[in-house]
């Protein structure tokens, strides 16, 4: 019979939250994720299983560490978009600090851009949101095994990469540092120069000399072209995510953000 007890888990909102039924020898996961109802369905999802529970929520970067220094996890599940940073620098900073700690990204984002970057970056998988439900308890446990989880399509592209040795690339913005994809995504989202070095705590002069690099990557002649390339960007990634909310810029607002 399986023992059962008392036990309590951290969440965004609230220091301690009670919940019972604590399972002996479950895996102990970490749900690192911006969205709330999102974080709460992988939560229940996740407490449905007999081998696997969840100790602690975080809603973004630094709340996420904190988490993880007071709750020991087994694996993190985390997403690429946080509240005021990158997923992917949260994966590396895990990285750095808990070297055997497994994580497994569960974004919206396309895996063809953002898979290979958070292998990268320490993950042992990518798994899109629009996945079952299934996938996602599939893709735990095989992260959990120590093996790799990738969709077919993501992993026969990889092996094509080792195969010929040349990456197979399917949009230029692939071509993008992790630090330029940032930049070029709060771009597409309508935020100015100034804003995104205050989001990233890193100087105007950084910011300028990455929008240079972007627009060299992407073969763009000017800051209205990398504006308006930028937003019909996010707008393809919100398209590929099911539908969501138009971005916070719009054409008619290009000017003044390449401008600023």
């Amino acid at each position: 019979m399986q023992n059962t007890a008392m036990k309590t888990v951290e969440t965004p909102n609230s220091k301690t939250a009670p919940v019972v039924n604590l399972k002996k020898d479950a895996a102990r996961v970490i749900v690192v994720d911006d969205h709330p109802l999102m974080r709460k369905g992988v939560s229940q999802l996740i407490e449905q299983e007999k081998d696997l529970t969840v100790v602690g929520e975080a809603e973004d970067a630094a709340k996420a560490i904190t988490v993880i220094e007071k709750n020991a996890p087994d694996i993190v599940l985390v997403d690429i978009t946080l509240n005021g940073s990158s997923g992917i620098e949260l994966i590396k900073n895990i990285k750095a600090r808990f070297p055997k700690l497994k994580m497994l990204v569960l974004s919206m984002h396309d895996e063809s851009v953002y898979a290979h970057r958070a292998l990268r970056a320490g993950a042992s998988g990518y798994i899109m949101k629009q996945e079952g439900t299934e996938c996602v308890l599939v893709a735990l446990r095989k992260v959990l095994r120590g093996e790799v989880y990738l969709s077919e399509r993501l992993g026969n592209r990889m092996l094509q990469t080792a195969i010929g040795g040349k990456k197979v690339t399917t949009s230029p913005v692939e071509e993008l540092s992790d630090r330029e994809l940032e930049v070029f995504s709060l771009i597409g989202q309508g935020h100015g120069t100034r804003p995104i070095a205050e989001k990233l705590h890193l100087s105007v002069k950084t910011i300028e000399s990455h929008r240079a690099h972007i627009k060299e990557k992407l073969h763009l002649a000017s800051a209205s072209e990398l504006v308006h390339q930028a937003i019909q960007w996010v707008q393809s990634e919100r398209s590929v995510a099911g539908g969501a909310a138009p971005p916070e810029a719009v054409p008619a607002e290009a000017e003044e953000v390449a401008a600023a």
